[in-house]
């Protein structure tokens, strides 16, 4: 192979590589798939924070609920 023709193949490889690696952090439901099990494996080892952080939420929501029925400006 002449000197040219492997520097052409190089670069297909890299734009080859370059172009999967794209389309690898573009895999929206690969991607999710890897947020879950990361999600999964920190609640299993300590679930605690997560507990808290979704009464948390609960009582977020549930005051701003009450804040939107209770307030005083209905027209």
């Amino acid at each position: 192979m002449s000197d040219t023709s492997s520097r052409v193949a190089s670069a297909r490889a890299d734009l080859e590589a370059t172009l999967d690696a794209i389309e690898d952090k573009l895999n929206v439901p690969k991607r999710f798939g890897e947020l879950t099990d990361t999600v999964k494996a920190s609640y299993e080892k300590n679930p605690l924070p997560w507990i808290i952080g979704g009464v948390a939420a609960a009582v977020a929501v549930a005051g701003i609920v009450a804040w939107a029925l209770l307030s005083g400006d209905d027209e």
